[in-house]
């Protein structure tokens, strides 16, 4: 089910998959990661409606698949407070469905580092899961002249006079840490995927997420590059944590 959501004054498109029967009554929000060339952020994120469908039907769950503000149809420029504005966006509407009683998300490369972010201040996740996800975007921030290129080239920003404040831009930019919001995740569970071959993010990166949380499950995919979406063992993993889900208690944050 193809449908629009809204962002603050932004609408992002969306696509929404359903079990074929009544499920586990649970739902999960997709987060795609930023785009790469050649054919940037027209494309990101086009094959995530398949895998919701992949996920609803084989898990039960509702899944919902979007795109950010700036990449595919949906509207808007990217930065970075903007992308965790959406997810808390998805994550709402999920919730008020009538037929879920609990929302988590999963993010794939910089999908995960955001989803994780956005998480940590989010009391509405139940969970997250991250796959070869990076602990921050400093990379990115490191030249902001750069940065706004790249972003430009890619399609993220399409606005010719924004942003109209590129210090604030790039400091919200440096200022995403997946560690720390893995770490105030509390007993809330967290998933962590990474391939040991992956050339884009050290496999040490995932340990650090891993590490941070209360209640994390790190899984090495072996031979795995960074193109997890596209590798059948993480999706399994991540449909047998997801079969788990909402049946196993979260750890009381005062054991900690």
């Amino acid at each position: 089910m193809d449908e629009r959501i809204r962002s603050g004054d932004l609408e992002l498109s969306a696509h929404v998959a359903v079990p074929p029967a009544p499920g586990m009554g649970l739902g999960l929000v997709l987060c795609h990661g930023l785009p790469n060339p050649p054919r940037g952020a027209a494309a990101v994120g086009t094959t995530y409606p398949d895998l919701a469908d992949r996920i609803a039907a084989e898990s039960g769950w509702v899944v919902m698949a979007f795109n950010f503000r700036g990449t595919g149809t949906s509207a808007g420029d990217f930065s970075a407070r903007g992308w965790l504005d959406d997810i808390r966006a998805a994550v709402r509407v999920l919730d008020e469905r009538a037929d879920l009683r609990g929302v988590w998300t999963a993010g794939f490369g910089h999908g995960g580092t955001f989803a994780l972010v956005e998480a940590a201040d989010d009391d509405l996740v139940r969970g997250v899961a991250s796959f070869a996800a990076p602990t921050n975007l400093h990379t990115w921030a490191r030249d902001p002249a750069k940065l706004l290129v790249h972003a430009r080239l890619m399609g993220m920003i399409r606005t010719e006079d924004y942003p109209a404040d590129a210090t604030s831009w790039v400091r919200d930019i440096e200022g995403l840490d997946a560690v720390q919001g893995a770490r105030r995740l509390g007993g809330r569970p967290l998933l962590v995927v990474h391939g040991n071959e992956d050339p884009e993010v050290p496999l040490d990166e995932a340990r650090a997420l891993a590490d941070a949380a209360r209640a994390a499950e790190l899984r090495i995919v072996n031979g795995a590059g960074h193109r997890l979406r596209h590798d059948p063992r993480a999706i399994a993993t991540l449909l047998g944590w997801l079969a788990r889900q909402g049946t196993e208690p979260p750890i009381p944050d005062e054991l900690f």
